[in-house]
């Protein structure tokens, strides 16, 4: 079930026009050559959430993010977005629903004088269909 709701992720993430103008590449893994800004996810992990009528799964979900920046605030109306996009991801998806999202936490780290990288980690309960 993890790898459905990875694919719908970055599918819903990669649909938003605003996304796409601010980001030059949004990938399920970390991109080998694209210049800066990106979006990707870094990791993600799952466990059973099942009930006894039910097949469900809880999955986290890390996206990463990588731009530039010398302030700690300048990324921080490009993380507003994409954490909006992520709560208006649709619960029903194909073969699958989400129950619950949940935002789980996000660090920022400083790369380079004039680069970050801003991991954001999401739990999704799943039930299949």
């Amino acid at each position: 079930m993890e790898m459905p709701l990875r694919a719908a992720l970055i599918g819903w993430l990669a649909g938003d026009p605003q996304l796409v103008s601010q980001l030059n590449s949004i990938n399920e893994e970390a991109p080998s050559r694209t210049s800066l800004p990106w979006l990707a996810i870094s990791a993600s992990a799952s466990t059973d959430w099942s009930t006894k009528t039910e097949t469900g799964y809880e999955i986290r979900i890390a996206l990463e993010l990588h731009c530039r920046g010398d302030t700690p605030g300048s990324a921080g109306d490009l993380v507003a977005a994409i954490q909006a996009r992520i709560c208006s991801l649709p619960g029903q998806q194909g073969g699958f629903a989400i129950v619950t999202r949940e935002f789980m936490r996000a660090r920022v780290t400083q790369v380079s004088p004039a680069s970050r990288s801003i991991l954001i980690e999401y739990r999704f309960r799943t039930i299949t269909a």
